[in-house]
């Protein structure tokens, strides 16, 4: 397993997708973090808070926030997870498909830079918890599913048309079967049931919003309870695990991780997030601003801030060894990173005709509306993401193909069931794209 690219303690003031892709992988033990839940409002935190300043809009939009990039990497790379993308689309609107495209590719880097045994613990609430248990079983499997747990709590509400909506649910997936877990008792649980009974999957002993406790109130719209991220720390790691939280918010997750001996590492692009957590460490009693303390707490300097994303270190930019797979990662060059967009002009224009494009797997010609980008060697079997193992098919060809066949399998296919129409020009068509992807790469290195 890789090591972590930064220092304990440390706080990213920036996009935490960003920062999340210059994490090594394989290097968290846990993460614990509560992103917004697509609540379409606007979150303020009271002007005389520890948060002043602090807000968020919790609204999406296809067209504002979902970048063309994020849209390929799910589509080459995960496309249980863009399904997931495209019911939400179809069933739930854009706002909600433009949601989990975003909270997606970060859950993707998380799923990265977590240790095999490593989990995750994902809170939302019913705005879009079933949506996010979809998107976790693609990208985790559903077999990694640990539990949903039913955090509730009460307060005031007026809502003569329905039960009022007083519970979150926090979903927990662990990268593998093996991982980390502890079954301690709790001392209210215990007080309740009596000693030895394990901690059920719904929580109604920890209160939230005005009920947290005066000395840890902040005036974050959104701020969770200590003891919540508190039993989620103790289960899922142990004494110096390294914990992650990607919307550090008011700083729960780093201040239960250092009171209960853990490393931890924070995002969030809220420019007030490095004082929030001094301010609660020292709240705490946990850190000071001065070195004059006998060493016997932190101070804030201990305390590390940064505003650029880490320099991953697990890179191998030495040449691959033939038939080993390397746990370390190829750094991709320019031409590798082409997007769809760009690699389907590129291929369209190679497999062109003067009455359309040609199909590279049935030897049809049709308008380019009705060409699809697909591999020449499926993910299934490694095939890679870049223009030198794309081609265009025409739709019947791409969905015959799927994720299993390669292009050779596709023709044989096409062969025995009927569909190939000229061979020698799907052949044609294979050719020229291969020669135009070669002369990519050929340019794209000389120019770097």
């Amino acid at each position: 397993m890789a090591e972590a690219n930064f220092a304990n303690r440390t706080l990213f003031h920036a996009d935490n997708l960003e920062t999340l892709r210059g994490v090594n992988s394989a290097c968290i033990d846990l993460i614990a973090t509560d992103p917004p839940f697509n609540k379409s409002r606007d979150f303020h935190a009271t002007p005389d808070s520890l948060a002043r300043g602090a807000k968020f809009e919790d609204r999406w939009s296809w067209d504002k926030d979902v970048h063309p990039e994020w849209q390929d990497a799910i589509r080459d790379d995960w496309p249980a997870v863009w399904a997931v993308i495209e019911a939400a689309r179809q069933s739930a609107g854009q706002d909600m498909a433009a949601f989990l495209c975003w909270l997606g590719v970060r859950l993707l880097e998380c799923h990265r830079v977590l240790k095999d045994n490593g989990s995750l613990y994902l809170q939302l609430d019913y705005t879009a918890h079933a949506w996010g248990k979809c998107l976790l079983d693609g990208i985790f499997g559903r077999r990694n599913f640990r539990n949903e747990i039913v955090w509730c709590y009460t307060g005031p509400a007026n809502t003569p048309r329905w039960f009022p909506r007083k519970h979150d649910d926090i979903l927990f997936y662990t990268k593998s079967g093996v991982f980390t877990f502890n079954r301690d008792t709790d001392v209210e649980i215990a007080a309740a049931f009596g000693p030895g009974k394990p901690i059920e999957d719904w929580w109604t002993d920890i209160p939230a919003g005005g009920q947290i406790p005066r000395g840890q109130r902040t005036g974050y719209p959104t701020q969770k309870p200590l003891a919540l991220y508190e039993r989620i720390v103790k289960a899922s790691s142990n004494p110096g695990d390294l914990v992650l939280d990607p919307f550090a918010g008011c700083a729960t997750t780093p201040i239960a991780a250092e009171r209960l001996g853990r490393q931890w590492v924070a995002m969030d692009i809220w420019a007030g997030a490095h004082r929030m957590v001094l301010q609660r460490l020292e709240a705490e009693g946990l850190a000071v601003p001065e070195a004059d303390n006998g060493d016997r707490l932190l101070t804030f300097g201990d305390v590390h801030y940064a505003t650029e994303p880490p320099e991953r270190t697990d890179y191998d930019d030495a040449p691959p060894i033939p038939d080993l797979r390397l746990k370390v990662q190829r750094r991709p060059e320019p031409w590798e990173r082409l997007s769809r967009e760009r690699m389907t002009a590129i291929l369209a224009a190679a497999q062109a005709t003067v009455d359309g494009v040609i199909c590279a797997g049935c030897g049809r010609v049709l308008e380019i509306e009705f060409m699809e980008l697909d591999h020449i060697t499926p993910k299934s079997d490694r095939g890679a993401n870049h223009i030198l193992n794309r081609i265009l098919l025409c739709r019947p060809c791409n969905g015959r193909k799927g994720d299993n066949l390669t292009l050779r399998g596709l023709m044989r296919e096409n062969r025995r069931s009927g569909w190939m129409r000229d061979e020698a020009r799907a052949r044609l068509a294979q050719d020229k794209a291969r020669a135009r992807a070669e002369q990519v790469r050929a340019q794209g290195r000389e120019s770097s």
